[in-house]
């Protein structure tokens, strides 16, 4: 018993009077990923066959595919033929299993080797169709805090995340015969998603450990989509591909948000690192003073007492911007100094402090004076840096 393609030619308007039933999938939506199939226009007048029984498929019946739609054909719940093709197939149960394969992968048929069921005559045929198109906009949120060490600031940080990521099912036969209802009801994706979501904030996880150990920054992991859904792919590829018959197709992270000690502890870390620049750490000072001028001026009763204080933090902050000053003063001491004995050779025009060029050997030329205005110049000069006459 099996499916086979019908003309197109043969498809008009007048479905009804030419086959026993006509039957597609019944309201599948991006939020559906397993349906039944039904009887199209069971209740047109112009549909000759008003009398058949719900969910049993007559000798000869018509089966409409759509595109992204697998359509699988069984008796008594186990899978005699399927199509991954759309079009239009009548059924005869005369026949072996057709199996279109369309554009599917082996795997599908290694699947159907493993379900199929034939050899004796129907009894309870029915169709079921699998949503191969991506499904989107699956929500998803970190329930408690995931760890995250950050090279950056040297500290273990805190984050939570929420986004949205998508599946696409790559082995429709898999699939069905995994998470199909056996009550035939319609499987949506909000009757997976507790399931899914437990896995995938596993998985989530462990790949954002992974970004970790590479040295990415905290706040660079929203860059990180495509990384972070090819990771879970393959984290997930046992569980969800090779049992189930389905993948992660993408990752969309909508925002990152830290807990209060790490949020503080990155501030911390900023300013710290902006105070480093003298400039800023001399704007920080006399911001200071101004808001304790401005400070002292709205309050005339204690207006002493605001100087005072503003005075003692002036000092403070000049023994810091001065302890700061000389951090960075003895660190351009240690500096080393540039050498100012090199010459240019005017022969290849490297740069070197011998007697002789270390790249071409040609002898360190003795000082030029220039004949117009006496001034000194370099070695292998041309030109007066003074005048601008012709050195010979």
């Amino acid at each position: 018993m099996g499916i086979i393609k019908a003309a197109v030619g043969s498809i008009g308007g007048t479905l009804a009077d030419q086959w026993k039933d006509v039957i597609k999938a019944d309201s599948m939506t991006n939020a559906t990923l397993i349906t039944r199939g039904v009887q199209y226009r069971k209740n047109d007048k112009r549909n000759s066959n008003t009398k058949g029984s719900d969910g049993v498929i007559t000798d000869g019946s018509l089966i409409h595919v759509e595109e992204n739609q697998f359509m699988l054909l069984t008796d008594g719940g186990k899978i005699i033929d399927y199509s991954a093709e759309p079009g239009y197939f009548t059924v005869n149960t005369g026949t072996a299993p057709s199996l279109f394969n369309g554009q599917a992968d082996e795997a599908i048929m290694v699947a159907f080797k493993r379900f199929q069921f034939g050899g004796i005559s129907p009894k309870a045929m029915r169709v079921y169709f699998v949503n191969t198109q991506e499904i989107r906009d699956i929500p998803f949120g970190t329930q408690s805090p995931v760890n995250y060490f950050d090279n950056f600031y040297n500290a273990e940080l805190s984050l939570r995340a929420n986004g949205y990521y998508s599946i696409r099912i790559v082995n429709p036969l898999l699939f069905y015969a995994e998470m199909a209802p056996r009550d035939g009801s319609p499987l949506l994706i909000k009757d997976l998603q507790k399931l899914c979501l437990s896995e995938f904030l596993t998985c989530f996880q462990t790949a954002i450990g992974q970004l970790s150990v590479q040295g990415e920054r905290i706040s660079h992991i929203s860059a990180k989509t495509s990384e972070l859904a090819r990771t879970m792919a393959a984290i997930l590829d046992d569980d969800w591909t090779n049992r189930r018959g389905f993948v992660i197709e993408s990752v969309g992270i909508n925002s990152i948000t830290y807990d209060d000690e790490s949020r503080k502890l990155i501030a911390m870390r900023n300013q710290g690192g902006m105070l480093g620049d003298p400039g800023v750490r001399n704007g920080y000072v006399q911001g200071a003073a101004a808001r304790g001028i401005e400070a002292a001026g709205s309050n005339p009763g204690g207006a002493g007492m605001a100087f005072m204080g503003m005075n003692a933090a002036m000092g403070q902050g000049g023994a810091f911007v001065s302890a700061a000053g000389e951090t960075n003063r003895q660190t351009a001491e240690r500096s080393p100094a540039k050498n100012t004995t090199s010459w240019t050779c005017p022969e290849c025009r490297t740069e070197t402090d011998g007697n002789f060029c270390s790249n071409c050997g040609t002898k360190k030329p003795s000082s030029l004076f220039c004949s117009e205005c006496g001034n000194k110049a370099d070695p292998g000069a041309k030109f007066c840096p003074n005048c601008g006459s012709k050195l010979t």
